[in-house]
């Protein structure tokens, strides 16, 4: 791959149109703190309206995806002497993060081994596609130690369901990568790392076949989906629609289909 650039939490890989995006904090399991929070934003926030970006894989360095909050920093910082407003503002900070990402217009592709706890499953939540390990580990452990999931929660809820979200959350239950399969937390279960890279090898080949235009507007409908009254969501589908029709990517898609060749973006 290119080289990294270097960041002081993370490490941001490039290569032919795809970013992977690697947590390096492997000492604390990967926790997430502010620093790499603002990391994180600091890195996305410019690649939703780079079209060369054609997706984005999330791992974790030290074989361990990410272990959620940064308990220490809670103690040091939330408890150390913030008050209300300070905590408000941090929570806020990281539920604009997963936001973020839940709505890349990139393809976003979480591949999990080791542990991914609390926030950890919650940017894991945020992804369009995740493929974890037999052996990973996951919870959602906030009310364990005193306090709510409160901005993971609607992307667990987005990713599962209301009903299962509620017994994960209330229970703090813990289970491995076949659960997290079975209650739709996974779409892919493989035995280990190597089946991380072959897995990731074969999405990014899935997607150099779809125009990255029309993507990132089936993400925009996807989403308005569930906030959006019935007259809204077909105007509004009907909107992307004609738009990526007359676009150069639906010009050239449609070509290509009728000269049976394959499109200039998947060349």
């Amino acid at each position: 791959m290119n080289e990294p650039k270097p960041e002081k939490n993370l490490i941001v890989e490039r290569q032919d149109g795809w970013m992977c995006i690697w947590f390096n904090r492997p000492e604390v399991r990967n926790a997430l703190s502010n620093d790499v929070i603002d990391e994180l934003i600091e890195v996305l926030t410019p690649v939703r309206e780079d079209r060369s970006v054609r997706g984005i894989s999330f791992r974790g360095k030290g074989g361990v995806f990410c272990a959620g909050g940064d308990i220490k920093g809670f103690k040091a910082v939330f408890q150390g002497g913030s008050d209300v407003a300070d905590i408000v503002r941090a929570s806020s900070k990281g539920g604009q993060l997963f936001h973020l990402i839940n709505e890349m217009p990139q393809v976003v592709v979480m591949l999990v081994e080791g542990a991914a706890i609390a926030g950890g499953l919650g940017i894991m939540c945020t992804g369009d596609v995740v493929v974890v390990t037999e052996d990973a580990k996951f919870a959602i452990s906030e009310t364990s130690i005193g306090i709510p999931p409160a901005q993971i929660a609607p992307f667990v809820v987005q990713r599962i369901g209301l009903a299962s979200a509620r017994r994960l959350m209330l229970t703090g239950a813990r289970f491995d990568g076949r659960h997290a399969l079975q209650v739709g937390l996974a779409d892919q279960l493989v035995p280990g790392s190597t089946g991380l890279d072959e897995m990731e090898a074969e999405i990014i080949q899935g997607v150099r076949r779809c125009a990255p235009g029309a993507n990132a507007v089936t993400k925009q409908i996807v989403h308005a989906a569930g906030r959006l009254e019935k007259d809204e969501m077909i105007a509004f589908a009907a909107k992307g629609f004609a738009d990526c029709m007359l676009s150069e990517e639906g010009r050239e898609g449609v070509a290509s289909f009728l000269e049976k060749r394959k499109p200039q973006w998947a060349e």
